[in-house]
């Protein structure tokens, strides 16, 4: 499943691409993540809870941060395993360009795959999950650098 889309967002390029880099902005800007460590520059671990459609799962894996090109690209890729519901994989190229000063745009192209009990509810639910859950990380990472920005 691919899909794509861009977020405008009020903060400096600089600003974005810290926040974009931030264990702890990531974890709050990402739905159902609970905890999100950093293990080296590039790696993090992560546990992740979703629902998607009847089923419920905690997701334990890792985040890497590969592609970089500070502070306008960088591609963030995941693996996890929800047990008994299954495996979910996937990663986002996002890009960032200035519009003005003080204003990022934000485009991001996403691929996931999921496998196991969950891959059974059928294409068009997980397709509509992922696509709001992804919309979801990009509109919070736009209000976290609203309400609270990254310093340098």
């Amino acid at each position: 499943m691919d899909m794509n889309g861009q977020e405008r967002i009020e903060a400096p390029i600089d600003a974005v691409w810290r926040a974009l880099n931030d264990p702890e902005t990531l974890r709050a800007c990402i739905p159902g993540c609970e905890t999100l460590e950093k293990t080296s520059d590039t790696d993090m671990t992560a546990t992740v809870v979703l629902r998607v459609g009847p089923i419920k799962a905690r997701f334990e894996g890792t985040v890497e941060l590969t592609n970089l090109n500070p502070p306008h690209s960088y591609t963030i890729s995941g693996e996890g395993k929800g047990g008994i519901a299954g495996f979910a994989k996937g990663g986002a190229d996002v890009s960032l360009a200035e519009d003005g000063p003080n204003a990022t745009i934000l485009s991001y192209t996403v691929k996931a795959d999921v496998g196991g009990k969950i891959a059974q509810l059928g294409s068009r639910l997980i397709d509509s999950t992922s696509r709001k859950l992804a919309g979801q990380f990009f509109t919070n990472l736009g209000s976290q650098m609203t309400e609270q920005p990254i310093s340098a």
